[in-house]
């Protein structure tokens, strides 16, 4: 939380002495250079083109997302009239960064297990708590909410780098599949993540689709 002796970027406070005025300017110029290199990241240029993952015929989606969807129809939908791409301008880039920053920074990474007793639910992080998943439904919600088309935003099976299943948001866009992930603030093509994909869902059906990585697939996402 910021102080009060912090206001508009300006130091308060009129008893400090030669030595402590001149640390505390010099830790506001770090504080503002500090600030505008985290901006410049923000509003960086835009990703370089990529191939889009190709998919290969129908996937059996998980037993989690089943019973999410009973309980969330809406989300589960497919609205064909929408864009099955994100036009990524810099004002919609600066929407995914801002979002993908703020629910990673917010939401407390716990498993299933620890959180509702069962090996893998798929939910909104409404209580602040939440495993991979959890995260990604989160955030295409904030997107959809900011005017970003749901059905180029894809939920997304892969195996991690400790060789387990884990799911990430894939966002279709006109530069290529970009991947979304609670582990890491950085949005990257999916082709640099690391992971093997195994499924995502389908842009045309309410369905899955497998993305061919291996033939056994992981039946949860139980993840952190």
């Amino acid at each position: 939380m910021r102080k009060d002796c912090f206001k508009s970027g300006l130091f308060c406070g009129g008893n400090e002495k030669p030595g402590t005025l001149l640390k505390a300017a010099l830790l506001g110029l770090s504080l503002l250079f500090s600030g505008a290199a985290v901006q410049a990241q923000t509003v960086a240029a835009l990703p370089v083109s990529s191939t889009p993952i190709a998919s290969i015929g129908a996937a059996k989606p998980l037993l989690g997302w089943a019973q999410f969807c009973e309980e969330y129809r809406s989300e589960c939908t497919v609205d064909v009239t929408e864009p099955d791409r994100i036009e990524l301008t810099p004002q919609a880039w600066n929407t995914i960064v801002s979002v993908n920053q703020e629910v990673n920074a917010n939401v407390k990474a716990v498993t299933d297990a620890d959180h509702w007793g069962v090996v893998d639910i798929w939910s909104f992080p409404d209580d602040g708590r939440g495993d991979c998943e959890d995260y990604q439904l989160l955030k295409r919600r904030l997107l959809a909410e900011a005017g970003l088309p749901r059905r180029a935003m894809r939920m997304t099976v892969v195996i991690d780098e400790l060789g387990e299943g884990h799911a990430v948001l894939m966002l279709r866009t006109n530069r290529g599949d970009l991947v979304l992930d609670n582990k890491t603030s950085a949005i990257l093509p999916w082709q640099r993540t690391g992971y093997v994909y195994i499924k995502r869902e389908s842009q045309d059906t309410i369905g899955w689709v497998s993305l061919g990585g291996i033939a056994a697939s992981p039946t949860t996402t139980a993840n952190p």
